[in-house]
């Protein structure tokens, strides 16, 4: 039992980390080239990604990697997917932008991400549910 938590804690620790950086390295990015008013358009860009990674993920896990560990399932989806993605921040930002007056701002950035999202998850679910030219379930 403990030796499974550990490498469940492990498996989710260790795909949390580029999770968390890409996040990091992808919000300065937009700052930089944007400013910090306009950091939202990372959160945005984060947000889709995200969507589509864990549907991707999600639907090839499901149809093609029937043999991955259960630890790369959770370094994947929980790890990496879980940092990765900023739903939390993206709520503080619609609010800091409601709060500044920014209220079409906001609207677009509160809606925008919840349509291009779901968007991307169908096109990960489409992408993902893709036979692959040989008759082989592995990559």
């Amino acid at each position: 039992m403990q030796n499974a938590l550990i490498r469940t804690v492990m498996a989710i620790a260790l795909g949390a980390i580029p999770g968390a950086l890409g996040r990091y390295f992808i919000t300065e990015f937009t700052k930089a080239t944007f400013g910090k008013d306009f950091s939202y358009y990372g959160t945005f860009f984060i947000n889709v990604t995200g969507c589509f990674i864990i549907a991707l993920f999600y639907t090839l896990n499901e149809q093609k990697f029937k043999t991955l560990s259960p630890e790369i399932r959770l370094a994947i989806a929980t790890g990496f997917c879980g940092a990765y993605t900023t739903f939390s921040t993206y709520g503080l930002e619609s609010f800091t932008q409601i709060d500044k007056g920014n209220t079409t701002v906001a609207l677009l950035y509160w809606l925008g991400s919840m349509v291009v999202g779901m968007f991307a998850v169908q096109l990960g679910v489409i992408l993902g549910s893709l036979k692959s030219q040989s008759n082989s379930s592995n990559f």
